[in-house]
């Protein structure tokens, strides 16, 4: 294979299988029939993606309601703190992402758990070890979740995903979930794998994972893409104060901007007015901030408080983990 068709596969393997990944018992063979090569040469290309960072695993993200609680907390931490701060929060294994963005609240970080409860008392125990109070923004309802987009373009862009309470993972189901969180094992029969770890058959396996599709408990299956890596350096998390009687209408408004990948409203805090959030990523930094100008303007929204938080650093971005915590041992 020349080095041009190479790299058109490798793209070809990133950009396009982050959603829709076969669900069948040979799914790199069903991959690469497409592109006229052989599984081992699929199998190699997404172990390099894996070992470059490029993505963090294939597997699956789950819908809102799927299963267990996270919390978005920010920190107002003095400079010269930041990171051994931002080390400490990193080493809890129920934080996910932790950036720091340009804003005295400077550093700003996602905790999973099995349970509301869980989260509230991990992050208690944060706040003890750093001396630092956190805003503690619970998410109240999502209205747009896609971060499988198309690599090709400026900004990050896709179909409109609109986010809809799912499903729960049923208990009998939670091994399985665990070993989605870890991600499928790059083998030529990867579901068998999964089968024999949990004791089931693999069309079991693949039965379930459809359904979970099917009715939202994922939102999607597929290669998970480190958008850092792919380009994508650049995001701004932008915080709107808007009346309650009008979020929702200004947040399926969002919902719908070129370039916006994520919008929730999230509860207020003390000293923090902010309770309608969109994330617009970018390859540049100009890109971002004329997207959101863009779907400030066109949802009316330029009357309302609002501020742009920048990305400056990444501490931390892994896949969220609600369930692996109850089965390590599977999902090993």
């Amino acid at each position: 294979m020349g080095q041009h068709a190479h790299t058109d596969l490798r793209f070809a393997l990133l950009n396009d299988w982050q959603r829709d990944f076969p669900l069948a018992a040979t799914p790199f063979a069903e991959i690469g029939a497409a592109y006229g090569v052989g599984a081992t040469s699929v199998l190699n290309h997404y172990r390099a993606l894996l070992r470059e960072g490029a993505i963090s695993r294939i597997g699956g993200v789950w819908g809102a309601g799927a299963g267990g609680a996270a919390l978005l907390c920010a920190l107002r931490v003095p400079p010269h703190r930041l990171e051994a701060v931002a080390a400490q929060v990193s080493a809890h294994a129920g934080v996910n992402h932790n950036y720091e963005r340009e804003h005295p609240h400077n550093l700003w970080f996602v905790i999973t758990g099995a349970n509301a409860e869980t989260v509230a008392s991990a992050v208690d125990d944060l706040e003890a070890q750093i001396g630092c109070r956190a805003l503690r923004l619970r998410m109240q309802h999502a209205y747009r979740i896609d971060l499988g987009f198309d690599l090709r373009d400026t900004l990050a862009t896709g179909g409109l995903a609109t986010a809809t309470r799912a499903p729960a993972v049923l208990d009998g189901d939670v091994p399985l979930a665990a070993l989605l969180e870890h991600g499928l094992p790059l083998l030529e029969r990867p579901y068998d794998a999964w089968g024999a770890a949990l004791r089931r058959s693999p069309a079991a396996v693949l039965a379930t994972l459809q359904r979970w599709l099917q009715q939202g408990t994922l939102r999607r299956f597929g290669a998970i893409v480190r958008h850092h890596e792919a380009g994508f350096a650049h995001n701004a998390m932008t915080v709107f104060d808007v009346p309650d009687a009008w979020v929702d209408t200004c947040g399926t408004a969002l919902a719908r901007q070129r370039g916006v990948t994520l919008t929730y409203r999230r509860e207020r805090a003390q000293g923090w007015s902010y309770n309608l959030y969109c994330m617009v990523h970018g390859r540049d930094r100009d890109a971002v901030r004329a997207a959101i100008g863009s779907a400030i303007e066109r949802c009316g929204l330029a009357a309302h408080p609002h501020e742009i938080l920048f990305s400056r650093r990444r501490f931390k971005q892994v896949g969220a983990r609600y369930f692996g915590a109850l089965y390590e041992g599977v999902a090993a």
